[in-house]
């Protein structure tokens, strides 16, 4: 925690007031924005795009910008509507119906939009996944959601597991060929003009299921949070709040659709609020980036701090030869956005990045600086009007200012999740102290409210727009053939960067050695992601569990700081 502040970037910001809107503030009043409100038809398309494109003023303006290898696509709000209509007549004729689970397994595409849209209109609850996920992870998400279809590319079809597909579901690709592998395949493209655009929304109640998307867990395989249309007067009022976005903005969200910021603000609450959503489609490189801003004359970005650290490593040359006057403002999400992050930015991209944070379960920004409220390198802001924050001990009591403890929320709000698809008691983990909706973050709040992220509760952590659990990696782990057991352990906190070590239990035949070490982390890197910060690998011949089985990671952390840890054997958790 540093105690640096700094002046409001921008007074005149849309929420001007805070401490009034917090004092005033009622989501029931915000629900006056949406037509929703008057008419009782409820749709999160409709009230993003379709209302926008049934408007004279509004249906040629731009709505989405895809950009990929320098090739620019923009899409009006009209042709989104009228596409994704027709993708939600063949999605519907092909059997998809309200309340059925849908995959979106691409990169980075126009076609994931058209998609989310198709599936809001009709009701079907969309999941957009990671085009890098593997056999096993699709595995354990096909068996848990059993999708009616899944939409995807032909080379990463490939990695698609048939057992857990139910005997119709349907493969449907945005261009041909087929690849012909599975029992019902479907190319897009090649059925579009049959279908038709005047297929009216499904009318839906607000807690009908909108979303899905996986989140990890630290010793069970990856949760599915399930979220509502009802979310969009969260989405809404924070993108205007914290992202200061307005009628006519440029946004670039540079998450991939499959992490939730991708999917609320790169999508929805853009269009909710009448601004242009930018999509990229490149690889990560800085002069990319760079040149993304530039071009499309970006007004806000939405980025994370491991994109900043990339553009950091990069060096500072290389941002002065780009023209970055359009861009008025910058918040990031992730892991903490440190003090050396911060002034990077500042000094370089003459803009101060504003922290947010939020998760999955929330669905929307919670806690956030805000453009016209004082500055605080390091914190994570305040929480939001209509959200009420607070940090709480073990048995749920709040503490005193500057005092280490678990950030806690007053449920509901718009955003908040439905359900842990298929597991209440999950689900009932973050209600467990009565009034409390429990984050699992670890958080101090100084003397004029801003919080501050100290770490996680568990054994989760960030890897760029990730959020990947032990269970993931050791999971990973296990997999070589020189590993018979394997638990990981982060040495990361606060504002710096998790570092990871795995501690292996070598299996009969292989000896401990530094080739193997190498070995193990490049098997472990492939297998997950070039990013992992994996830092370190160490050989034990048993490693601490409970008498029950139980891993026992904070044996192992205490092990490193060089704590005393107890008798495992001993240990009933």
């Amino acid at each position: 925690m540093i105690k640096a502040k700094l002046d409001p970037v921008n007074p005149n910001a849309n929420l001007k007031d805070y401490a009034g809107a917090c004092a005033s503030f009622t989501w029931e009043e915000a629900e006056k924005d949406f037509s929703w409100h008057r008419t009782g038809k409820c749709n999160i398309a409709h009230e993003a795009v379709g209302r926008r494109a049934g408007d004279p003023a509004w249906r040629e303006r731009t709505a989405l910008i895809f950009d990929k290898g320098g090739d620019t696509r923009p899409f009006t709000y009209a042709q989104l509507e009228e596409t994704s209509a027709r993708w939600a007549d063949l999605l519907a004729r092909q059997g998809l119906r309200r309340g059925d689970v849908f995959f979106i397994h691409l990169p980075p595409c126009p076609e994931m939009a058209f998609a989310m849209l198709a599936c809001a209109r009709l009701g079907v609850v969309f999941c957009p996944l990671y085009a890098s996920l593997g056999y096993d992870e699709l595995d354990v998400r096909i068996r848990d959601a059993t999708p009616k279809g899944i939409l995807t590319l032909p080379d990463l079809a490939e990695k698609i597991p048939t057992e857990g597909l139910i005997s119709s579901a349907t493969l449907f690709f945005p261009e041909g060929p087929s690849p012909g592998c599975f029992r019902n395949e479907l190319v897009i493209s090649e059925h579009l003009s049959t279908s038709t655009s005047g297929r009216e929304p499904e009318w839906v109640s607000r807690q009908t299921p909108l979303y899905l998307l996986y989140t990890s867990g630290s010793a069970e395989p990856p949760k599915g949070v399930v979220h509502t249309h009802g979310d969009m007067v969260g989405h809404l009022m924070t993108a205007r709040w914290v992202l200061d976005l307005a009628e006519g903005s440029v946004l670039w969200t540079d998450a991939d659709p499959a992490w939730v910021t991708g999917t609320v603000y790169g999508v929805f609450a853009p269009w909710l609020c009448g601004a242009a959503s930018v999509m990229q489609g490149n690889p990560f490189s800085a002069a990319s980036w760079y040149q993304t801003l530039e071009r499309h004359r970006v007004e806000v970005w939405y980025t994370s701090p491991m994109t900043l650290r990339k553009l950091m490593e990069e060096g500072d040359d290389l941002p002065t030869r780009y023209d970055f006057s359009a861009l008025r403002h910058i918040c990031a999400v992730g892991e903490a956005l440190g003090p050396e992050m911060f002034y990077w930015v500042k000094e370089n991209m003459k803009r101060s990045p504003h922290d947010t944070w939020w998760m999955n379960e929330t669905g929307i920004i919670c806690l956030a600086q805000f453009p016209s409220l004082p500055l605080k390198p390091g914190s994570m802001g305040k929480p939001i009007p209509g959200v009420h924050a607070a940090v709480i001990d073990e048995e749920g009591n709040l503490l005193p200012m500057l005092t280490p403890g678990q950030l806690a929320l007053r449920p509901p709000w718009p955003g908040m999740m439905l359900e842990i698809l298929g597991d209440r008691e999950r689900y009932g983990e973050y209600f467990r102290m009565e009034g409390w909706f429990l984050t699992g973050d670890m958080v101090l709040q100084d003397e004029e409210g801003y919080f501050y992220h100290q770490g996680r509760m568990d054994d989760l952590f960030k890897v760029g727009e990730k959020v990947i659990g032990p269970y993931e990696i050791e999971r990973a782990l296990r997999q070589h053939p020189a590993v018979l057991d394997a638990a990981v352990i982060s040495m990361g906190g606060g504002s710096r960067a998790p570092r990871l070590k795995a501690f292996i239990r070598p299996a009969a035949g292989f000896s401990p050695s530094n080739r193997l070490k190498h070995e193990i982390k490049a098997f472990l890197l492939g297998q997950l992601s070039r990013d992992l910060p994996l830092r370190d690998v160490a050989f034990l011949e048993e490693l601490p569990r409970t008498k029950s089985g139980k891993l026992l990671r904070r044996v192992l952390r205490a092990m490193e700081l060089g704590l005393p840890a107890g008798d495992p054997a001993r240990m009933k958790e």
